[in-house]
């Protein structure tokens, strides 16, 4: 069996790097869902649907654990994913989020309890994050800001600086203006933004943490392994990489090959 990694496009390239390093004799499957990408202006049902479609497929290509690393997959499908569409088709299998993990990391880190949340539309509107920021501690203040520019940004793989910088820049202000001492890069894809993110910040004069989730959701996955020795040794260890697409163009393979720091090979396949 497998662990699967699901993304609407390249950002969750980025998480997977991070859980290959810490994981590396584990068998992979990663999939994109690059031809409907993007899901942050979907609707609920619409994103329910995409997901389940993806989880059908990456269960059928032997997986026995998928992480959702799609901020907007785990806002708006996870829960019903866990209480419903597991329960009914795949009672043995488990489906994991990478939002839980972020908002532990920040309420740890953040020491006037005012945290900023970039997202997409529909991750800002669901207010996942909020809730869940809530939970864990009440006097937590959360600002979120919806930037429905950066994920078209980083899939067109846009050189112009100056386009992305600004961008960014407009949706940090706010936030900044807020006095927020943590931010949380609340979609996969913002992490392939870090630099032009620190950079910016960095000309605010202000002590603002960075929570971005690659490296956090692999260090929990780790440890969810460890806890879960059921599910640990039913996993195969032969350091097995297979990458699917919704999409096949140039774009993946040269976007995913530098993000992976290695050429990739790539199939396309039909979800519906």
């Amino acid at each position: 069996m497998k662990i699967g990694v699901f993304d609407s496009g390249f950002g969750g390239l980025d998480i997977f790097r991070q859980i290959e390093k810490i994981l590396p004799k584990y068998d992979f499957v990663y999939l994109g869902d690059n031809a409907r990408a993007p899901y942050g202006s979907r609707s609920q049902e619409t994103i329910y649907q995409y997901v389940t479609e993806s989880l059908d497929f990456l269960f059928s290509r032997g997986c026995q654990l998928v992480i959702l690393a799609c901020n907007t997959a785990s806002a708006e499908a996870l829960r019903k994913v866990q209480q419903a569409y597991l329960p009914k088709k795949y009672p043995t299998r488990r489906v994991l989020g990478v939002i839980i993990p972020a908002i532990e990391e920040a309420v740890q880190k953040t020491k006037n309890r005012k945290i900023g949340i970039l997202g997409t539309e529909s991750t800002i509107q669901s207010e996942a994050f909020v809730a869940e920021l809530k939970k864990k501690d009440s006097r937590i203040r959360a600002f979120q800001k919806a930037c429905p520019l950066l994920v078209p940004i980083v899939e067109a793989g846009e050189k112009d600086q100056r386009i992305v910088n600004l961008s960014i820049e407009n949706y940090l202000k706010p936030l900044v203006a807020k006095n927020v001492d943590t931010l949380i890069l609340g979609c996969t894809h913002y992490g392939l933004l870090l630099n032009n993110i620190r950079k910016i910040l960095a000309k605010s004069n202000r002590k603002i943490l960075i929570v971005s989730e690659g490296k956090i959701v692999a260090k929990k996955l780790a440890d969810y392994l460890r806890r879960h020795p059921e599910i640990e040794r039913l996993l195969a260890k032969n350091s097995k990489r297979d990458f699917y697409t919704t999409d096949l163009t140039e774009k993946f393979r040269r976007i995913g090959g530098r993000l992976m720091g290695r050429k990739i090979g790539v199939q396309k396949v039909s979800l519906n």
